[in-house]
């Protein structure tokens, strides 16, 4: 169950980290957030199996949060979501439901409680599906799915532009692709910005970044990635 990511998230730090210490103990990877902003910008970039999400939170409520991920295209939607809540009531429960979330757990819980309602959502939810493969970069290996990147099996740090680049990259390897395509938006119009994000990339990719072998320019073009 260890290859398991949950995204936690509640405003309360002591509430977050209590559970993902509690998580982690239970063989699961755990990534946090303390509003929907957050929450919202960590599901643009990583892929999560469960999300467990507070309903009293400042700015964006987590009923509110819960109904925009239901509507939103692509995986994100289909995130199983349980809610915690002060809010017990039979109504407020059905509001949750209402709402699109898989299960409603009322505070105070017992943090076993938990565990077990976390395990019979994901058995619902199926085996992951195995997406696209992780690519072998040299000392590096990138996988697309989770949008992580390891050197020697230890984590490399990526910014969310990085995770989108090498995400855009790896949907075609071995073929160039324009900077104006690997542009994040209009206000880079000549791809500049994606030129930096490249030289930073190869710092944490390549063993000579001055010498590319996986992060390829191609002139005139662009750039590509060319995996083992």
């Amino acid at each position: 169950m260890s290859d398991r990511h949950l995204l936690v998230v509640d405003d309360d730090d002591r509430i977050r980290d209590l559970l993902k210490q509690f998580l982690n103990r239970g063989g699961f990877r755990v990534t946090t957030a303390a509003n929907a902003e957050g929450a919202e910008r960590l599901l643009g970039t990583l892929d999560f199996d469960l999300v467990i999400l507070d309903v009293m939170m400042p700015g964006e409520d987590g009923m509110s949060f819960a109904r925009r991920l239901r509507a939103t295209p692509g995986p994100t939607a289909k995130a199983p979501i349980l809610m915690l809540t002060a809010r017990g009531e039979t109504a407020d429960r059905i509001e949750g439901l209402s709402a699109g979330v898989d299960d409603y757990l009322a505070k105070p819980f017992e943090p076993q409680e938990l565990m077990l309602r976390i395990e019979a959502i994901l058995r619902r939810a199926g085996p992951r599906a195995s997406g696209e493969a992780p690519l072998s970069l040299g000392r590096c290996k990138f996988d697309p799915v989770r949008g992580e990147l390891t050197r020697d099996g230890a984590p490399v740090r990526l910014t969310e532009a990085e995770v989108d680049l090498l995400r855009t990259l790896a949907k075609a390897p071995h073929a160039p692709i324009d900077r104006y395509t690997l542009a994040r938006d209009d206000a880079d119009a000549a791809g500049r910005a994606v030129d930096v994000q490249v030289t930073r990339l190869r710092r944490k990719i390549e063993d000579d970044p001055k010498t590319p072998r996986y992060l390829q320019t191609v002139r005139g073009v662009g750039y590509l990635l060319a995996p083992d």
